[in-house]
């Protein structure tokens, strides 16, 4: 199991489903190498773009992002996402662990509309993840 009990991880996933809040995602990291204890490692308002920059090939990670998207001219819809990074240089012993690590993510970051698996920086690019928002969403206006 992870240790997801560092409080810093729920209060960060708070403030980006807060409205009042301009953080936007919170990437959590494993503390060392060997360690199942996460902790959160970066937060910012600059969307999946700043978070790219931030995921390390080397490691695995979790990010909670908050996403804005136009539905159509009138209205804007906030849906939120759940990462599960695993970079090219992660270690095998923790890519095994990951399919048994993302459930104790998910007991803290629990509302998502959808699941993004990521390999690579291009799996974050906005445009496919709004597409698949707007599949998930259900009321979709212009025939996606």
């Amino acid at each position: 199991m992870a240790d997801v009990s560092d409080p810093k991880i729920n209060e960060a996933y708070e403030e980006v489903r807060s409205n009042k809040s301009d953080v936007n995602w919170v990437l959590i990291d494993y503390e060392s190498d060997r360690s199942d204890k996460l902790v959160v490692t970066a937060t910012g308002s600059g969307g999946l773009a700043e978070l790219q920059e931030k995921l390390d090939p080397a490691k695995a990670s979790y990010a909670y992002a908050r996403v804005t998207y136009s539905n159509d001219k009138e209205s804007q819809r906030e849906k939120f996402i759940l990462v599960t990074w695993i970079g090219s240089g992660c270690k095998i012993m923790r890519k095994a662990k990951i399919s048994v690590h993302t459930a104790d993510v998910k007991s803290v970051f629990r509302a998502y509309s959808i699941d993004v698996p990521a390999k690579e920086k291009d799996d974050l690019k906005e445009d496919p993840i709004v597409v698949r928002l707007r599949k998930a969403g259900g009321a979709s206006y212009d025939g996606v």
